[in-house]
């Protein structure tokens, strides 16, 4: 699964271009998603999971990074 935050389930949504005489195009916008090893600190357990987080999650600290 391409953009799509592991945590939150955060993916990418559709909206639009408006230009100065308001011609509408349909663009994407995507997640800051990052792939990274991180554990979750809610599970209790050390279990180490490597996926892709949002920043906003990692900011957080809904996820401890593991180096």
């Amino acid at each position: 699964m391409a953009r799509v935050c592991f945590v939150c389930d955060k993916r990418p949504q559709v909206g639009n271009l408006v230009s100065k005489a308001n011609n509408r195009t349909k663009r994407w916008i995507y997640p800051n998603v990052h792939r990274m090893r991180f554990t979750l600190p809610i599970d209790g357990k050390s279990k180490v999971y490597q996926a892709k987080v949002c920043t906003r999650c990692v900011k957080a600290d809904k996820v401890q990074k593991v180096l």
